[in-house]
């Protein structure tokens, strides 16, 4: 054995298993620092923080048995260095060969322990810089030795206070950024390393470690130099854990000097006058399992190893499910295939994929249904049920239609003689006026199931043809233009059925009021409100022509008796046959049609002509010329029972139309627009897109899927490979 090795041993039990999980370990760390990116899975690691001249070099150092790591006055550790001691076995004989490989150099082997610090210092200034400069890259270093333990450990930049050379002004700020980024996961264990001629309470590392882990579960605290504390003063509280508790505990070193350093004091002979110092001092000499470096290098390997085998299987299942999420990503990008064949067959294959998931999509059979909201098939149904249905029925059907506008119907539908019965012309006018109101939510219903049917087209295998963009787009058009050929004709068919509901007015329908039915309606609700106002009207009339008679005698212009004007007698002959007592109604509402002949009427004659010997008035009445627009004048009782019967009558047809419809609409969408989509969407695709001139320009990829397709391919290399470690 050299001057300068010295040999840490550890129990029979803790090596075996030393020897399986962190090796383990090992390799999934060179595995994933392959990928070149920060991986998304946290290994279990060691790491090293403290403030600058805290000591942590000289720990890692005698950890190891050699000087390799380089030394200053100012900050040495400028990138984070990830040391792997691997253990190996003596060769026959009892020789012996330590050596040290890094990752940026694979396959070379660095014997001589100067030049592995040569090539720290090269290529920490190949990526930080020459003067102080401070990078979060790693360097990755494993060191071979038979002197050694399984531990892996992370040499972090020593937090500094104030900015030399190139370092920025944040510098501290950064380094406890980059610290923080490394003890934060829960897999990692931290070695906090504090001068023990330091308080304890202030100490960087300390305040670092209580942030990311303030249970202090995973914390060892390491305390350097105690050989240079004042005289009579010990650690021993602080070892003792007395000040500050952590769980694991802590160890006590006494590193070499800068002078032991400078005279070439082998780190054997540091490390034999710690053992002798701890041994000598009256306060440590209880606390042997606390002290030493050879202690700190066993209590860190068991520790490590523990917490190893505690996190392993989260681990596996981690890189488990990655690895099935990264080949799910893989698989949707696919491999692109230069002869025609195999394009062929993609495009084939993807047309297909595409037809299924957008039926899938419409029955309800996605793979992924939606937990948070209405998708696919659903959303038809609600717009079908809880938007149109429920639209219509909400409808007033005699709205827009005022007593008034039915008066005026009935009347112009009379023509030049007063109505004996309700005529059936202004009601089908009406009841097609309100009908043809149907025509627009119906339209409407269409509109927003081709809309929904877009939306739908827009989802399905959004993933896997993003590589294939021209594809994409010419499936949209194909896919849009099918739909407007089902849209068409469902909008067709819509009108076509408001028409054969308007062109026909069933009133033999069963569900129909009837003619009847609504008169005694009608006139059930208008002699309730009628009967005390119409007793009213009656005194009023009969008092004032009371009135006119008597004034008309004091003037002398009452005719004499016998002798009645001819209006009178005109009013005399209907009152004798009682038509005005007596409803009619035409016979498409099921009434009679008892009518007096107009013979019978043209045989009645007045009791008396009128006076002839009338002299000329001495000025003429002149009449008003009729308005532009006339209005018919205000209802009597009558009337009022007639617009109430047609009232009926409207909402009774109505009713059935508006079931006709709603079961109709949502029928003709269905066959014509969703169902055909289901249909023929397929068909029209091979006929429109399955052409093999345009096989190379519909599979052109962007060049960022590439680039995304091959990063993909190489996570899945190295998650296959840490799979097949870890199992």
């Amino acid at each position: 054995m050299s001057g300068d090795q010295v040999v840490f041993s550890t129990n029979a039990a803790a090596a075996p298993l030393g020897h399986s999980v962190i090796p383990t370990v090992n390799k999934l760390q060179d595995i994933f620092a392959r990928v070149g990116k920060e991986p998304t899975i946290e290994l279990p690691q060691v790491a090293v923080i403290g403030s600058q001249s805290s000591g942590k070099s000289s720990v890692l150092e005698a950890l190891v048995g050699r000087d390799f790591l380089p030394r200053g006055n100012d900050i040495c550790t400028r990138r984070p260095l990830v040391l792997q001691l691997v253990q190996t076995k003596r060769k026959a004989g009892g020789t012996e060969e330590e050596w040290g490989e890094f990752l940026h150099l694979p396959g070379k082997k660095l014997f001589n322990f100067d030049e592995i610090r040569k090539e720290i210092e090269a290529e920490t200034e190949r990526e930080a810089g020459g003067n102080k400069g401070v990078s979060d890259k790693q360097i990755r270093l494993k060191i071979f030795s038979p002197n050694v333990l399984d531990i892996t450990l992370v040499d972090l930049p020593g937090i500094t206070k104030v900015p030399v050379g190139d370092q920025p002004s944040d510098i501290e700020a950064r380094i406890r950024k980059m610290i923080n980024s490394y003890i934060r996961p829960p897999s990692c264990l931290i070695l906090a390393v504090t001068p023990a001629n330091s308080d304890l309470s202030n100490s960087d590392a300390l305040q670092l470690a209580k942030t990311a882990d303030p249970g202090g579960s995973r914390t060892i605290g390491v305390i350097t130099k105690l050989d240079i504390m004042d005289r009579g003063t010990d650690a021993c509280k602080i070892l003792l854990g007395k000040d500050v508790h952590l769980q694991l505990g802590y160890v006590g070193v006494v590193n070499r000097s800068q002078e032991d350093i400078q005279m070439n004091r082998s780190i054997k002979d540091a490390l034999i006058a710690e053992e002798k110092f701890f041994n000598s001092h009256p306060a440590y000499r209880d606390l042997a399992d606390r002290c030493g470096v050879p202690q700190l290098a066993k209590k860190l390997n068991q520790i490590l190893i523990q917490h190893i085998k505690t996190v392993l299987p989260v681990l596996k299942s981690r890189i488990s499910t990655e690895l099935v999420s990264v080949a799910k990503e893989h698989a949707s990008y696919g491999e692109i295939s230069e002869s025609k064949a195999g394009q062929g067959a993609l495009i084939l294959n993807i047309l297909s994929k595409y037809s299924e998931a957008f039926s899938s999509l419409i029955e309800g059979k996605d793979e992924e249904i939606s937990t948070s909201e209405l998708s696919g098939g659903a959303r038809i149904h609600y717009i079908f049920q809880n938007i149109f249905v429920k639209s219509l029925e909400e409808v007033d059907p005699c709205e827009g239609l005022s007593d008034d506008d039915i008066h005026t119907a009935i009347q112009n539908a009379t023509g030049l003689k007063s109505a004996l019965f309700i005529p059936h012309v202004p009601f089908e006018v009406l009841v097609r006026r309100q009908i043809a109101r149907l025509l627009d939510p119906s339209l409407q219903c269409a509109r927003f199931i081709y809309d929904e049917l877009v939306k739908m087209s827009h989802r399905c295998m959004l993933n896997e043809l993003q590589r294939f963009p021209v594809l994409r787009k010419r499936m949209d058009e194909v896919t849009g233009n099918c739909l407007q050929d089902g849209l068409e004709p469902s909008e067709t068919m819509i009108g076509h059925i408001i028409e054969m509901e308007m062109d026909y007015i069933n009133t033999s329908h069963p569900n129909f009021i009837g003619g009847r039915k609504a008169v005694e309606v009608a006139r059930q609700m208008t002699s309730r409100v009628a009967a005390p106002v119409a007793r009213q009207k009656d005194a009023g009339d009969s008092e004032k022509s009371l009135n006119s008679e008597r004034t008309a005698k004091s003037r002398g212009n009452l005719p004499e008796q016998g002798v009645r004007p001819v209006a009178d007698a005109g009013k005399t002959a209907p009152s004798g046959n009682g038509t005005s007592a007596t409803w009619r109604i035409s016979s498409i509402f099921g009434g009679s049609d008892n009518r007096t002949s107009a013979k019978e009427n043209s045989n009645i004659k007045p009791v008396s002509e009128p006076v002839q010997s009338m002299e000329h008035s001495v000025s003429l009445i002149h009449l008003c010329e009729p308005p532009i627009v006339l209005r018919p004048s205000e209802t009597n009782d009558h009337e009022a029972i007639e617009i109430a019967i047609t009232k009926l009558l409207l909402r009774s047809y109505y009713d059935i139309v508006r079931k006709n419809i709603e079961d109709s609409v949502p029928k003709a969408i269905m066959h014509f627009l969703v169902n055909h989509m289901k249909r023929e969407l397929h068909n029209v695709f091979i006929k429109k897109l399955y052409r093999e001139n345009l096989f190379e320009e519909m599979l052109q990829e962007p060049d960022e899927v590439s680039m995304k397709r091959k990063h993909t391919r190489e996570r899945l290399r190295v998650l296959q490979q840490a799979f097949r470690v870890s199992w």
